[in-house]
């Protein structure tokens, strides 16, 4: 079992819960990247990069902006499983992040910090910076992010920030307007309806 998944595993029954448990032996140097809507105690969205065998996630409690003047609080979480990408459906109430889910936005990346010469920095090397800088080709969000760690905790805080590129747009707020998902369009009151007739 990977390693990186134990803390994501240690928080869930998947007797009870739908959420996928990670298979060994994940394909790694993929770049893809979602980011889930999940209705818990608090509503927010939850930004995931794959990186090495896994999604590293935080969890961005107002969403990515495209104002590149906008700073939003993430905060990092469990590393979650590759098959985590696609995952929608509802969190069993007692579960750790009870609530239903959704693929608000989904795509591939790259990493913005790469094929510098001397200076170029893989994922992995970024994050252990604490300076992430990618290029999101989503169906919603697309430019350039960068994610800067503000302090050392376990759970440390970062700043989710839209860079100043042609994809920039402080008018658009398309976390308040486009709220389905990209995968089946359907709403979070959908998908809580859903699985409460199943």
């Amino acid at each position: 079992m990977n390693d990186k998944l134990n803390a994501y595993r240690d928080k869930r029954d998947f007797d009870k819960t739908r959420e996928p448990a990670g298979d060994e032996g994940a394909s790694r140097g993929g770049r893809r990247f979602v980011i889930q809507k999940h209705d818990a105690s608090l509503l927010h969205y939850d930004f995931r990069l794959e990186i090495d065998g896994v999604l590293v996630s935080w969890a961005v409690p107002r969403g990515l902006s495209t104002d590149p003047s906008v700073r939003r609080l993430a905060i990092r979480t469990e590393d979650h499983p590759l098959d985590y990408i696609d995952f929608e459906g509802v969190i069993p109430e007692g579960e750790y992040g009870a609530g239903a889910v959704l693929v608000w936005d989904t795509g591939s990346y790259r990493n913005l910090r790469a094929d510098k010469g001397p200076h170029s920095v893989g994922m992995e090397d970024a994050l252990e910076d604490g300076l992430i800088k990618v290029w999101l080709e989503g169906e919603k969000l697309r430019g350039g992010y960068a994610l800067k760690r503000t302090d050392d905790g376990e759970q440390s805080r970062w700043l989710a920030i839209k860079m100043k590129d042609d994809a920039a747009d402080a008018r658009r707020n398309p976390v308040s307007t486009e709220p389905e998902s990209v995968l089946t369009g359907r709403s979070l009151d959908d998908i809580a309806d859903e699985s409460a007739n199943d």
